[in-house]
């Protein structure tokens, strides 16, 4: 079952327990896959669909930081509720330890030694790793790699 099935019949589910939370923030998913369809004029394939959804998720995450700073506590726990949904469709978050792993393979493969190397490792990372790891802790992992080497 793709992404894009469970998305429906979570829907559709949602809708049926009265469930306002769940189905609000399927329906802004899908919402914004729609959009993201329309976008680039061809049906989604599931790393499409894999990759609105990190945003989302990123933007829910980023939302949350700013309401806790602010106070927020009421935006902040619907904005985790909302995560929460969205996560359901990620796929499963890698490792410290196998993230690293996929660094030092794209290290190997591109012949990387310096920082200056640092585009070509990340155009070879982030493919792998879309949707189970975010690409602020990839650029990190992947300058603290390079910057070693130098």
């Amino acid at each position: 079952m793709t992404i894009l099935d469970r998305l429906e019949r979570d829907m559709k589910e949602a809708a049926r327990a009265r469930d306002s939370a769940r189905l609000g923030a399927i329906r802004f998913a899908r919402s914004e896959l729609g959009n993201r369809r329309i976008e680039v004029g061809r049906e989604l394939d599931e790393s499409d669909v894999t990759d609105v959804l990190s945003r989302i998720a990123k933007r829910h995450r980023e939302s949350i930081e700013q309401f806790a700073g602010a106070g927020r506590d009421d935006l902040v726990d619907r904005e985790r509720a909302q995560l929460e949904v969205i996560e359901e469709y990620l796929p499963e978050k890698l490792t410290r330890e196998e993230l690293l792993s996929i660094i030092g393979e794209a290290i190997e493969e591109t012949g990387a030694s310096s920082m200056r190397d640092m585009g070509a490792v990340m155009k070879v990372v982030m493919p792998r790793v879309m949707g189970r790891a975010e690409g602020g802790e990839v650029k990190s992992l992947v300058q603290s790699r390079l910057g070693a080497g130098e």
